[in-house]
């Protein structure tokens, strides 16, 4: 496996040296931090709104990242751009979370007014100024480079970065096949946790955590229970394919809030309880499953609703239902659903963290946004279990990482491989690793989660 110098190595603090230990130090030393800051987030694609959040002309809303503020616009039906959000007479900041410029830009300090192409319309008396200080090439707002994928708008300082689309393959092309760009949000939610945004992200980077973490999502006995609790459809059998099936779809729907797995999933589920299935086991999951996903089929085109052939999808190798986009992006895909999460750092120990609940709508209808949300505290228990699940555990982790009691996270290279791999990339970045190289390694981290350690080619 190739790797890092040993020279390079040296000049990153705390780098990963063995690929399945992770110094503990990273999720919390400033010097790191500042690194990441400096190094890392200025050169990666960012998902910075979604486009629903901006339909009409003019329509714009602010994305922040560590100190700095874009503009991300609707300019016209086909095309969103991006501006650095700062006048370029004195520095200040033009806008403040979202609305509509339309009609363009004014300073709210001295008044100077940009168009929404981001050229100059007007100095407040231009007389008072030297001639060459208000040349229209220096006055024209600062341009960030954006580009669109999947129902949204991403953005990324370095004009020299490779593609956001080969950036995002696999990752991409996989969610292509799920028709995500034509997925919109039923709701929006966030919180701050009190945790590194790395370890927020590996959160979601391995199902290993499930068995402890979520017992509600395994359909169990009276006799053979996974843990404390029962799901909103009691004990099931496991052996019953039908039952556990649609005791999942049930506890996976209220467990992430509707996300995922949506309400009228279950009902067609349930509508097919009586269908006559094969004695062979395995023959009665395939075939339950297979009529099962024409049936969602079938009542989505007949609702208008553009759903993709879900068994081809089975039958393509489309079956992980989480899926990671690096670097800071997941899509949980099931049925014409997906969970839609945004990680984004504060500070060495506090993360934005952002879900979506999205969902294929028929053709014809075009339902409102849902607004920017006021972060929630994480312990809140109004949170859907899953979710709240997980939020539980990362402060402990957080502050257990602090204890002398350890010096590097032991993973698995079977299972939890992609957070090696999502480390090592980092710092290929912090290494100043030429761009051709980094985006190959992204191209084998970014996919499907439970990912075995990869030669990432530096």
């Amino acid at each position: 496996m190739t790797t890092l110098s040993d020279r390079t190595l040296l000049s990153i603090p705390h780098a990963v040296v063995r690929p399945d230990q992770i110094p503990v130090a990273r999720y919390f030393d400033p010097e790191f931090f500042e690194l990441e800051r400096e190094r890392f987030w200025p050169r990666v694609w960012q998902m910075a709104c979604r486009l629903e959040e901006i339909p009409n002309l003019g329509d714009f809303v602010e994305y922040e990242i560590l100190g700095r503020s874009v503009i991300v616009v609707r300019f016209d039906e086909a095309t969103v751009k991006a501006y650095h959000n700062v006048c370029r007479h004195r520095g200040m900041q033009l806008v403040k979370d979202r609305g509509n410029i339309r009609h363009g830009l004014e300073c709210p300090f001295h008044g100077w007014c940009w168009n929404l192409d981001g050229t100059n319309r007007y100095v407040y008396e231009p007389s008072l100024f030297d001639e060459s200080q208000l040349r229209p090439e220096d006055l024209r707002l600062g341009e960030c480079r954006v580009e669109l994928w999947g129902g949204a708008a991403f953005i990324n300082f370095d004009d020299d970065a490779p593609s956001l689309r080969s950036s995002l393959e696999p990752f991409a092309r996989y969610h292509d096949a799920h028709r995500v760009e034509a997925m919109k949000a039923e709701w929006w939610q966030s919180t701050v946790l009190p945790v590194n945004w790395k370890l927020a992200m590996e959160a979601f980077m391995e199902g290993y955590h499930a068995l402890r973490t979520h017992p509600q999502l395994l359909a169990r006995t009276p006799e053979k229970g996974y843990g404390p609790g029962t799901s909103p459809a009691g004990f099931t059998d496991p052996e019953d394919v039908v039952e556990s099936s649609i005791y999942f779809m049930k506890s996976l729907c209220d467990g992430m809030g509707g996300g995922m797995i949506n309400e009228k999933d279950i009902r067609i589920a349930e509508s097919l309880r009586d269908m006559e299935l094969p004695d062979d086991r395995m023959q009665r999951i395939v075939e339950w499953n297979t009529r099962l996903n024409d049936e969602i089929v079938s009542r989505s085109h007949a609702a208008g609703i553009p759903m993709p052939d879900l068994n081809q999808l089975i039958a393509d190798g489309h079956v992980s239902s989480v899926n990671f986009g690096f670097p800071n992006h997941f899509l949980l895909p099931v049925y014409g659903n997906a969970a839609s999460y945004r990680i984004r750092p504060i500070s060495p120990e506090e993360t934005l963290f952002e879900v979506w609940s999205l969902t294929l709508f028929p053709e014809a209808e075009s339902p409102p946004p849902p607004p920017r949300p006021t972060p929630r505290p994480h312990d809140d228990p109004t949170w859907p279990d899953v979710l709240r699940q997980d939020f539980s555990n990362l402060p402990r982790q957080q502050a257990g990482l602090h204890s002398p009691g350890i010096d590097v996270m032991r993973l698995s290279g079977v299972v939890e491989g992609l957070v090696s791999n999502f480390h090592r990339l980092i710092d290929g970045y912090l290494a100043g690793v030429d761009d051709a190289s980094l985006l190959g390694a992204v191209q084998r981290v970014s996919g499907r989660i439970d990912a075995p350690i990869k030669d990432l080619g530096f």
